[in-house]
């Protein structure tokens, strides 16, 4: 009860923490699991990437010569990488979606929301230089750079580009979400210290 000089409740504190801890629950697994799509989108879109052209490169009296070439991921370091980052952040939530069904059996001494959270923001380090370089090179790819004589590619290979800006676009989409996880797992760590200060004598 509530004294007469208008003081709050012994305990008030701690239960608004926890009622706002508990409100992320729910909004963590949904987050995780849109990331989870759109990661493992961006892997497989990009992972399967692959066009097959053949072009005229001479011509012998009347007798053209042919020359096939195939674009693909695996020649662009760049794409390999973004490849391995967001199929290990796929991986991450997938993880995470896990742990957050089970946690509870889990949790040795309260650190499961430290590594949770330092976990997450190593994986959005991760995905973020694996789009961005792969950004990079796609934008190389489309526009060439006349500055160092070199070629776009895209107007010859328009099919292996267009599904690699999908891919991108893909990443870019769960790289805003992990962000979005990354910063409530922060908050629900402060949350969590709040309520382990409180209840501590």
């Amino acid at each position: 009860m509530a004294s007469d000089g208008g003081e709050k409740p012994e305990g008030f504190g701690v239960e608004q923490v926890a009622v706002t801890t508990r409100s992320y629950d729910w909004i963590i697994p949904i987050l995780r699991l849109l990331a989870f799509f759109a990661t493992l989108a961006a892997t497989l879109v990009m992972a399967l990437n692959k066009q097959k052209k053949t072009f005229v490169v001479a011509t012998i009296g009347t007798t053209p010569i042919q020359v096939t070439l195939t674009a693909k991921f695996q020649h662009t370091p760049a794409f390999v990488f973004f490849v391995i980052a967001n199929g290990n952040a796929s991986l991450h939530n997938l993880l995470m979606l896990i742990v957050s069904i089970l946690g509870p059996k889990f949790d040795y001494k309260g650190f499961r929301p430290l590594v949770i959270a330092a976990l997450d923001m190593m994986n959005v380090a991760l995905v973020s230089g694996g789009v961005n370089a792969a950004a990079f090179m796609g934008q190389l790819g489309r526009d060439g750079n006349s500055h160092a004589r070199w070629n776009k590619i895209c107007d010859k290979f328009d099919s292996y580009c267009d599904r690699g800006s999908g891919a991108m676009l893909a990443s870019f989409i769960g790289l805003g979400l992990m962000i979005i996880i990354n910063i409530i797992s922060i908050v629900k760590l402060r949350s969590h210290k709040l309520v382990n200060s409180s209840i501590s004598p």
